[in-house]
């Protein structure tokens, strides 16, 4: 019996969403060795990695119209080639050449490419979304958490063996580009998929719109949480706890192991719970997490504070994106504004934190992270759903 669209393409968003997370913790799991191999200071890592965001937020403003124009998934395949292509520049550049600028243009490659990735896959998960209708935005993102720890994993075992850079992270992105390039035709057809995602008014409008600016406020304090894990976390546990540098990986792993788990269950959270409360205490939870692992002093209370990290950071993201595609005629627009919101997280956060490990190590660094998660949860109540009426099929 031959499935639903909407079944087909719920199932190739998932794996959209685990290569991006899997491409990317591979890539965090080698920011030591990229470190060392670049003969960085914690300040420089800063300004290598705001690269990414760069890129990132580059092509973030114009990813929705070319969506609506060219469908979710030609964006898709596009950004996916142009952003592991540069992925493996960088990592030749950073194992074989040792050179930053050829290092920093891969990584704004990378993240240009990374940034069309991420607005196709969220846009085509709302209409998915929309079709079934039912809230399953946190279980995509689960998929991207599910590909960090096996990116994480991987990466860790890579370090361990002592696997060279660009062979680790060529070999991730020849395989994730294969994987996407024969998964995406199954999104929704296009005539469904314009159906979902045209919108009468164009992104510059979404930007005067105070929800959906709200929404992008809200899921940049939790991009900071999440991108600082990402680029800080296992520094943080390698410098202030003097943690080897498989453990410092490990650590991340177990951040993003959290984040996973809280993420599958989510949905059923969100059901009982709503969006406005269950957002407002993990941000909570996230930001005890991250003071726990920025004052710690023993790697038990490190521990600790990773879970709470990574259970409280998991949903404001995916709820965020899944807020901001309440309308689905304006899921694009609507998603491209508050994605580039978010991004510019990860255009600030390195470079700052980099300065701030500069003069207080990494791990004390993080605590400006704590700081901005409390005044975020009171940003939670534009999320409250818009009542939207939309055509449903049977998952």
């Amino acid at each position: 019996m031959t499935r639903h669209p909407a079944l087909r393409s719920r199932d190739a968003v998932m794996l959209a969403f685990f290569l991006n997370g899997f491409v990317f913790a591979s890539w965090a799991s080698r920011i030591p060795d990229t470190r060392a191999a670049l003969g960085l200071g914690n300040g420089e890592l800063g300004l290598l990695l705001f690269s990414i965001a760069v890129g990132s937020v580059l092509t973030l403003p114009s990813s929705g119209a070319l969506i609506t124009r060219w469908g979710a998934s030609t964006v898709l395949r596009a950004g996916v080639t142009i952003g592991l292509v540069g992925l493996v520049v960088a990592a030749l550049s950073v194992g074989v050449l040792g050179t930053v600028p050829l290092t920093v243009a891969g990584l704004m490659a990378y993240g240009l490419g990374s940034g069309s990735w991420d607005v196709a896959m969220n846009v085509e998960g709302a209409a998915v979304e929309h079709r079934l209708g039912r809230a399953i935005m946190p279980r995509f993102h689960a998929g991207f958490s599910l590909g960090t720890v096996a990116g994480a994993g991987a990466g860790a075992a890579a370090t361990a063996l002592g696997v060279p850079v660009a062979w680790h992270l060529g070999l991730t992105s020849l395989v994730a580009l294969v994987l996407v390039h024969l998964t995406v035709g199954n999104f929704l057809p296009r005539s469904v998929e314009a159906a979902e995602t045209a919108s009468t008014t164009s992104t510059l409008a979404a930007w005067r719109e105070p929800r959906t600016l709200l929404i992008g406020l809200m899921v940049f304090a939790c991009g900071v949480s999440e991108g600082s894990a990402n680029d800080w976390l296992a520094l943080g546990l390698i410098d202030g706890y003097d943690a080897p540098h498989w453990l410092g990986v490990a650590g991340f792993g177990l951040f993003v192991a959290c984040m996973t788990a809280s993420r599958f269950v989510g949905t059923t959270l969100l059901d009982r719970f709503g969006r406005v409360a269950l957002l407002a205490a993990t941000t909570v939870l996230a930001a005890l997490g991250v003071a726990m692992v920025g004052l710690g002093n023993h790697p038990s209370m490190a521990a600790i504070g990773i879970v709470l990290w990574g259970v409280g950071a998991a949903l404001g993201f995916p709820v965020g994106m899944s807020a901001a595609s309440d309308d689905p005629v304006h899921a694009a627009a609507r998603v491209s504004v508050a994605s580039t919101i978010a991004y510019s997280a990860f255009l600030a956060g390195p470079p700052l934190l980099g300065v701030l490990a500069e003069h207080v190590g990494p791990q004390h660094a993080l605590l400006a992270v704590a700081l901005l998660l409390v005044p975020s949860a009171l940003l939670v109540r534009a999320t409250r759903p818009l009542p939207v009426t939309t055509s449903r099929v049977a998952a």
